[in-house]
């Protein structure tokens, strides 16, 4: 019997730890026992606690700061007796000019003292990764909140990963869990050169060769993703994480031959908006609970208006439709979806109000 290693930490939340275990039955490959995230302290979705007040903030401090490859700076936050999390969470990282942007956990789910994320340096993004490769250094103190995780390792039979770049940090922690439980893997991870590739040393550790094929572009060329796809196993799940043309080429290949495990990606950023009017219009959204009707704009968002008209103290975070701080229960109403983060399920009463908008005069909102 193979166990994927929890957290263990000392209060009651060890409790609500589910184990993961996994069987191997003789002749029969593996026998899996169900993979399911350990029950959440606050909303999986919108990150608000079950109370309805804002995720919980911490203050952590930076105890070492490494150059992983160029450009990637990793950085380990410590404290004392934190939330327990599993592979595929994040943080929320306060940065010092209030901005807040989300880093995928890549440390020990086991370690209860410290937290590890990495970021790329863009040149050319919204300023985040300038601030955190500038602006934070050892012995400084930083706040985070989380973690939360809406990029959950599923059960599955065997597992296919494909990362581009800083991707690989999601996905690290998953290898690692996958190869302690004794279920099959392989990895694909490419990049622009290998000296711009984090944890190369590592995941090649882990899986050898046989398992893990590295791909710098400037060496190797692009993966052929569609032969990477089609000799998945069967029943296999595919996780993917990197730049845009990297997870749509692989979306694409996936419509075509949906794997056994089904699909699971995350984006860095929001990806084009689909939304189905195509023209931004005037409209009104009253708050239920809060008994207010605000006016939206036609360049105004609806998270916008209601922080600026009703509610000053609203959570937020990424304003961009893919973190889900913001999600709101919608009572009536036609809503103009414009997330990448909902399913088709949870977009029936549900809208992400930093990006989506109404497909009306008006919507009703549970607030």
């Amino acid at each position: 019997m193979a166990r994927v290693p929890l957290p263990r930490p000392r209060t009651v939340i060890a409790l609500a730890a589910a184990a993961l275990v996994v069987r191997r039955a003789l002749g029969r490959g593996v026998e899996r026992s169900p993979l399911w995230p350990m029950p959440a302290l606050e909303d999986p979705i919108s990150g608000r606690d079950r109370a309805g007040r804002g995720g919980a903030a911490s203050r952590m401090m930076i105890t070492e700061r490494q150059e992983a490859a160029d450009g990637v700076v990793r950085l380990r936050l410590s404290g004392a007796e934190l939330p327990p999390w599993q592979p595929g969470a994040h943080l929320d990282l306060v940065l010092p000019s209030g901005t807040i942007r989300q880093y995928s956990l890549c440390g020990d789910p086991a370690d209860t003292t410290s937290y590890t994320i990495a970021t790329r340096l863009v040149e050319d993004g919204r300023g985040g990764s300038r601030e955190v490769h500038e602006q934070l250094h050892e012995g400084e103190e930083v706040e985070v909140r989380g973690p939360r995780n809406r990029f959950p390792l599923v059960e599955a039979p065997a597992y296919v990963f494909v990362a581009g770049g800083i991707g690989i940090t999601p996905i690290l922690p998953m290898l690692r869990a996958v190869e302690a439980a004794g279920v099959p893997w392989r990895l694909v991870y490419g990049g622009r050169s290998l000296a711009s590739m984090p944890f190369v040393a590592e995941v090649e550790k882990l899986g050898g060769p046989e398992k893990v094929s590295v791909l710098p572009e400037d060496e190797r060329g692009r993966p052929d993703l569609a032969s990477v796809l089609a000799g998945a196993p069967e029943g296999a799940a595919v996780y993917c994480c990197g730049p845009d043309g990297l997870m749509d080429a692989v979306a694409e290949l996936c419509a075509a031959d949906p794997p056994g495990g089904g699909l699971h990606m995350e984006r860095f950023a929001p990806g084009g908006a689909r939304h189905r009017t195509g023209v931004d219009t005037a409209f009104e959204v009253e708050l239920r609970r809060t008994g207010t009707t605000v006016s939206v704009g036609p360049k105004t968002s609806v998270l916008t208006a209601i922080r600026e008209q009703a509610l000053p103290d609203l959570a937020y975070s990424c304003a961009q439709g893919f973190c889900g701080t913001c999600l709101q229960r919608v009572v009536a109403g036609d809503i103009d979806h414009r997330d990448e983060l909902l399913t088709d399920t949870e977009r029936d009463d549900q809208m992400l109000i930093c990006v989506s908008r109404a497909y009306g005069d008006k919507l009703v909102l549970d607030l």
